[in-house]
């Protein structure tokens, strides 16, 4: 779908880094922005849409004269782990009508507006960096997402990363199957999954990306700093906590084609 208008960018560059919040309109009436941080003198081999867990609510935004976002999460925290590795991050926030409550819900993500708000985004990668693989990259809810748009955009993706898979939602004897009952055959793009072997989110254990790694490739983390967030927060092994350059390292080798570590200890 043709994108509908070019709403707002703002570039904010030095000598070697430039930062940049852009706003497109995506649909009637909504707006979807996104940040991308590209140093000048790197060129990059690949970019990354970059997709934050639970409710995906970034808080994008220009205060002070610069970019201001919220960055705890694993994949904004790890976005200079992607430069130096050659790939461009480009960090979504929710598009305009999924800014208020919890953010985007399970349902959303799976909808064909979705679909429409990423695709967007991906014309404007293409139109600002010519012929450049563009891979989708969640983590924890958002890998929702990831697989969703991996089966409706294959034309347009080489390849999703799921990190830290949202496999259950809820706990206990309410827990419902998400990802664990994904139809994976749907999904012609490569996939790649990360997952910490100590992941103590109950609605993301390790054991089922273990069995995913019979059928996909898998990269397995181990050890990290002590946590100091809650098993289901990014400040945790679900998060990569401690081991984010190692863990971007595997990700971009298998994005560009190069031999990655499976085991990260």
């Amino acid at each position: 779908m043709k994108v509908l208008a070019l709403l707002a960018g703002l570039a904010l560059c030095g000598a070697a880094f430039c930062q940049e919040i852009v706003t497109l309109q995506t649909r009637p009436g909504v707006t979807q922005s996104f940040f991308i941080a590209d140093r000048g003198e790197r060129k990059f081999e690949a970019a990354a849409m970059l997709l934050i867990g639970g409710g995906g609510n970034i808080r994008l935004r220009l205060e002070d004269g610069q970019p201001r976002f919220a960055q705890g999460n694993f994949l904004p925290r790890a976005r200079r782990e992607f430069i130096r590795n050659g790939i461009l991050p480009v960090i979504l926030d929710n598009p305009s009508d999924q800014q208020a409550g919890d953010g985007m819900s399970d349902a959303f993500r799976e909808s064909a507006e979705h679909v429409t708000d990423i695709r967007a985004v991906r014309a404007e990668i293409e139109k600002r960096y010519p012929a450049l693989p563009v891979f989708i990259v969640g983590t924890s809810r958002s890998t929702l997402s990831a697989a969703h748009l991996a089966r409706f955009l294959p034309g347009e993706l080489k390849g999703a990363v799921l990190t830290s898979s949202l496999f259950y939602s809820g706990g206990g004897q309410r827990a419902r199957q998400v990802l664990s009952a994904y139809r994976w055959e749907q999904i012609t793009i490569p996939l790649l999954f990360v997952h910490h072997q100590d992941d103590g989110c109950g609605a993301t254990p390790y054991g089922e990306a273990a069995r995913l790694g019979g059928r996909y490739p898998l990269i397995t983390v181990h050890g990290g700093k002590p946590p100091e967030s809650g098993p289901c927060e990014p400040l945790s092994s679900h998060g990569f906590l401690g081991k984010e350059a190692e863990t971007v390292d595997a990700i971009a080798a298998w994005m560009l084609a190069k031999p990655f570590a499976k085991e990260i200890r």
